[in-house]
């Protein structure tokens, strides 16, 4: 029996799409990608929503399965076509230490994430409020001053192993230590970390491009 085909919808430009396309290139899956989201629309479209009632991305459809929030995704890519995959432990105590990291992910650094690289990334440079935008990298600098300061004693976010917590924290790292035009202090554990992830291919394909 064929394969179900997996199919990624959202636009390449998004972060959350991006975690998502590292992961299934770490496990090595071939997939579709359909654009979706801001320029490209279709999120609105009565077929969107009926698997995606939140009208954003991405969205993971499988045959007849059909999931979204990219954290979710990841762990179910994981668990159905990665079993015994370094990068989501099996053992509980790992897998929850993991599983912390994607949530503080989303609940922590996205909020202090979005109106630094929105305000200048997708603003364009005559309606930036640099005062403003400086003050949120503020925030965000303090935000990444807790990963910086735990690189320190280890190579990846949980010890020695590369896991999904890099995949979740690397995409958003990247946009941080890369946006230009704020000021930020120097966070050397956190640039050495995230030169490391670079060379992976799932991160130079999907997360190292010009953001936009």
């Amino acid at each position: 029996m064929p394969e179900t085909k997996l199919t990624i919808w959202g636009r390449a430009n998004s972060v959350n799409v991006q975690k998502v396309l590292w992961c299934l290139t770490e496990l090595g899956l071939a997939y579709q990608r359909i654009d979706a989201g801001m320029a490209f629309g279709k999120t609105r479209d009565a077929g969107y929503l009926a698997m995606n009632p939140n009208a954003r991305i991405p969205t993971l459809v499988e045959g007849d399965f059909v999931l979204w929030e990219s954290n979710s995704i990841m762990r179910y890519l994981c668990l159905a076509h990665g079993r015994g995959t370094p990068i989501y432990p099996e053992a509980p105590k790992l897998r929850s230490s993991v599983d912390r990291w994607l949530d503080w992910t989303l609940s922590t650094v996205q909020p202090v994430d979005r109106p630094v690289f929105w305000g200048i990334v997708r603003t364009p440079p005559a309606e930036r409020n640099m005062i403003q935008v400086q003050r949120d990298a503020d925030a965000a600098a303090e935000v990444w001053a807790i990963a910086d300061r735990l690189l320190a004693t280890r190579r990846f976010m949980e010890g020695e192993q590369f896991t999904l917590a890099d995949i979740a924290l690397g995409a958003y790292a990247r946009r941080w230590l890369g946006v230009e035009g704020i000021s930020r202090p120097a966070q050397p554990h956190l640039t050495r970390w995230l030169a490391e992830l670079a060379p992976r291919p799932g991160s130079a394909q999907h997360v190292a491009p010009p953001m936009s």
